[in-house]
């Protein structure tokens, strides 16, 4: 049917004025709702499409870049429309600092994606927001600290688990294999060491399947398919990935409830082995103090704990990948990291206070941190109140991202931004500087919990494993053949690579 068929045909002019009417009622109606209101001086972006938004201007695959080149256009603060979603993009350092230190509160809330609010029911410590998430995020922060989190105690349960690693490294005998589950594996162990008390075996078919579940997951999440479901929710029904992700996410909560069950059965108050044990024991004493209202529930610590074992498993791990394949990729660094690290260690185990006498390593540690660009959205935010941030009013609910690429790539803060160049954290005496621009965990209220577990594990488990291989790439591949190419999903990991780890003598 042509619109035209939608108005009686008593005159062709007449017709022809409804019609035009209607599409000026149209034009206006989306003019009202997509541009920004000049008595206001919101944001400004590229102009979005009905429904659309701006999605077909974006690269699904890799938004991230997609934002970066808007922000040369439109500034450090512009909106896109993610289909129908309003979205403000913060860029720069001096913007995102400002935005999560200094208007903290008014940034603070955390803003779910639709597949995580349905998988987390708003519990635990990454989606959550309110009382709740003050509350867990607290309890949290406290009793990992107290089993170990940055303390020599911890420090030696990395170093045993390197131990296993090696071995592992040992056995493909300096032929090319893929470092992916080993690595999950052993940085997943010093969760698991701090949450339920003890670590696995690499070949233990339940933590195994736990791990390797969640790495999917994080893969699923990123998939273009997930991120038309998060914009467009009855597309559900259509979408695979979606009932494939919440078919992984049930089965790992499943497998958590159970070793929660186990736990019970030997739980001595006085003596917590780790963080479940702990939260178990206080919910016990709340209980028997009749507190009803309380948000330590069994959903709470399911999902705090799924949410501490995915993020400190896939980061972590993915940025000690990304440090392999750059030594392979440069050689000349690797030689000079393995010149320092036989100077000042030799062939005893690192330990933190190394750190200090090992300032290349560290900018080498520092340099694939940033270059890396784990998580070059950040977790979305969410403004909590009407706020006016550098001139621009940003509504109440409004979708945040405060674009951590553009911060660790920033050209005014970074001499050489998108080359791998430790020299940026180190002075003209070769001593270790740190950069103010250096923000891979993110700021202010929700900067992540375990920044300081993240960077004992880093140092510990690159510097060892440094110590116990020299890293080339496949045989038949030169360093320049060797991609640095990056595949999204919850985090930016390594394409799928193998890489030799020869030992040294």
């Amino acid at each position: 049917m042509e619109i035209l068929d939608l108005f009686p045909q008593t005159s062709s002019s007449f017709s022809l004025l409804g019609t035009l009417m209607i599409l000026l009622l149209v034009y206006l109606i989306f003019t009202f709702c997509f541009t920004s209101h000049e008595d206001k001086k919101e944001p400004p972006g590229p102009r979005p499409l009905p429904l659309l938004g701006n999605l077909l201007q974006l690269d699904l695959r890799r938004p991230y870049n997609t934002l970066l080149r808007f922000s040369k256009k439109y500034g450090s603060v512009f909106t896109v429309y993610l289909g129908p979603h309003k979205v403000v993009v913060l860029a720069g350092y001096k913007t995102v600092k400002e935005a999560l230190v200094n208007y903290a509160e008014e940034f603070g809330e955390r803003d779910p994606m639709r597949i995580m609010q349905e998988a987390s029911q708003g519990h635990g410590i990454l989606w959550s927001n309110g009382d709740s998430w003050k509350e867990m995020r607290r309890f949290a922060l406290t009793n990992l600290r107290d089993f170990g989190m940055g303390k020599k105690a911890c420090e030696d349960k990395i170093s045993e688990e390197c131990n296993y690693l090696t071995e592992v490294f040992k056995k493909f005998k300096g032929e090319a294999f893929d470092t992916t589950q080993p690595m999950n594996y052993a940085v997943s162990n010093i969760i698991c060491s701090l949450v339920y008390g003890s670590r696995f075996e690499y070949d233990d078919p339940e933590f195994t399947s736990l791990v390797d579940r969640t790495n999917r997951n994080s893969k699923l999440v990123g998939s273009p398919s997930i991120q038309v479901y998060n914009l467009f929710p009855w597309t559900g029904r259509w979408i695979a990935n979606r009932k494939q992700f919440l078919k992984l996410a049930d089965a790992n909560k499943k497998m958590h409830l159970e070793l929660f069950r186990r736990l019970k059965e030997t739980l001595n108050p006085h003596m917590c082995r780790g963080f479940v044990d702990a939260f178990l024991v206080h919910k016990q004493h709340l209980e028997k103090a009749e507190i009803t209202n309380s948000h330590f529930h069994n959903e709470n610590l399911v999902m705090t704990v799924i949410h501490l074992f995915a993020a400190g498993t896939e980061t972590t791990a993915a940025t000690l990948r990304w440090g392999l394949l750059f030594m392979a990729k440069y050689p000349k660094i690797q030689d000079q990291v393995r010149e320092e690290l036989n100077r000042v260690i030799g062939s005893r185990q690192v330990q933190m206070e190394d750190r200090k006498n090992l300032p290349f390593t560290d900018a080498v540690i520092h340099e694939t941190q940033r270059l890396a660009n784990i998580l070059p959205l950040s977790l979305p935010h969410k403004t909590s109140q009407d706020v006016t941030f550098q001139g621009h009013f940003i509504k109440k609910g409004t979708t945040v991202y405060p674009l951590l690429m553009s911060v660790l790539f920033d050209e005014s803060e970074w001499e050489r931004p998108h080359s791998f160049h430790p020299a940026h954290f180190l002075d003209k005496d070769g001593k270790f500087v740190k950069r103010e621009a250096f923000i891979p965990f993110s700021a202010g209220r929700r900067i992540c919990v375990g920044e300081s577990l993240a960077r004992m594990e880093l140092f510990i488990f690159f510097t060892s494993l440094l110590q116990n291989f020299r890293f080339t790439p496949p045989p038949g591949v030169s360093e320049d053949e060797l991609a640095l190419t990056a595949h999204m999903g919850l985090s930016l990991t390594p394409s799928p690579h193998k890489l030799c780890a020869v030992p040294c003598m």
